[in-house]
């Protein structure tokens, strides 16, 4: 499976997918328009081995909802994540069965070395 979780409306998504220059094999889901299932975040989580490697501490509604000083286990990673697209730390980029999780330049390089771009 070659698919990119990502939001249109985000420019770093968008950099990094100019950067990828993926082929037509990949799949985009733009999370926002078409919202993760539980199917889909699932297999995301067995390839991330946790919700919480999935779930952005950056996230706006992270800060507002004031999570930092709340204790969260797998179960509400995941809850928020569903009802929220904001809370998925983007891209989530999945090759085959790796996934490369967010836009650091660790993971956007990873990412650019699994698919053969140098």
């Amino acid at each position: 499976m070659k698919k990119v979780y990502y939001l249109k409306t985000c420019s770093t998504c968008l950099r990094i997918l100019k950067e990828l220059n993926l082929s037509s094999e990949f799949v985009l889901q733009d999370i926002k328009t078409e919202e993760i299932t539980v199917k889909q975040l699932e297999e995301m989580k067995e390839l991330a081995g946790s919700y919480e490697a999935l779930f952005s501490k950056r996230s706006k509604l992270y800060k507002e909802m004031d999570l930092k000083n709340q204790t969260l286990s797998e179960r509400d990673y995941k809850q928020y994540i569903l009802e929220h697209y904001t809370f998925l730390s983007r891209p989530v980029i999945l090759i085959d069965n790796e996934i490369f999780i967010g836009n650091s330049k660790k993971t956007v390089e990873a990412a650019k070395n699994h698919i053969g771009i140098s």
